[in-house]
């Protein structure tokens, strides 16, 4: 059967089974929600997965709503990239979330995923069109510090990345971001082993090796004042995948 015969087949299956998929202008406006970081309209036009609404990708239901999902984040996550949101981070977060989605192994945590998926997307952008631009060189070190969050970081090296002296850029840092430099690195390697304990079982020694901390001790005492919790109890309470 040619993909023209095919094509006219799906038709009348769909027809007969009343499977019908979303109206192209709804979801694109569920897009642009995200996109602009609206939370309140994204909330209002969203709809739950129903397998009975849905085109079929899968003789399976679970895997049929397993692909569902994955192409609703990778949408989502252009539609962020073009709204603003740093690529890196978009399709670190998309790769983290297709992840979650082949581990899943019951409909309704697909469900569950779909909803943390926009609901995540929509409050990152909110939060991005709510910052102000920092000023170039900021930024530089911005980007410097998150693609080197894995090596050590240092004030001289990140001042002859934005090209201004470490004096200057630490007293600039500060004024722009609400925080000393140390201070903001320590935050996104916080964040970064948040993502590692949800996502990954990877040890507390081992993500503590990987971002830099001296010791294992040293990141679960930091990890626990900056969460109130213990990596240990982190994980326990946060990884989706239990055994």
């Amino acid at each position: 059967m040619d993909i023209e015969q095919k094509l006219t087949h799906q038709a009348f299956l769909n027809r007969e089974q009343s499977i019908s998929h979303l109206a192209y202008e709804r979801e694109n406006a569920f897009f642009k929600a995200i996109q602009d970081g609206d939370v309140q309209e994204m909330r209002r036009l969203y709809q739950p997965f129903e397998i009975s609404e849905m085109g079929k990708l899968s003789e399976e239901p679970l895997r049929n709503l397993q692909y569902h999902l994955i192409i609703t984040v990778a949408l989502i996550t252009r539609a962020c990239i073009e709204g603003g949101m740093e690529m890196e981070e978009a399709y670190n977060l998309s790769d983290i979330y297709i992840h979650s989605i082949d581990r899943c192994k019951e409909a309704e945590e697909v469900r569950m995923l779909h909803r943390e998926v926009v609901e995540d997307y929509a409050q990152r952008m909110h939060l991005l069109k709510k910052q102000n631009r920092y000023p170039r060189a900021v930024t530089i070190c911005i980007d410097y510090i998150y693609d080197n969050l894995h090596t050590k970081l240092t004030l001289p090296d990140l001042a002859q990345a934005a090209g201004l002296s470490p004096t200057y850029l630490s007293r600039l840092f500060r004024r722009e971001v609400g925080m000393s430099v140390s201070e903001y690195i320590t935050k996104k390697r916080i964040e970064a082993a948040e993502n590692m304990l949800r996502y990954s079982e990877f040890s507390c020694l081992a993500i503590a090796d990987y971002l830099c901390f001296s010791s294992e001790s040293h990141f679960i005492q930091v990890f626990r004042k900056q969460t109130g919790l213990t990596p240990k109890r982190y994980r326990e309470a946060f990884f989706r995948v239990r055994k």
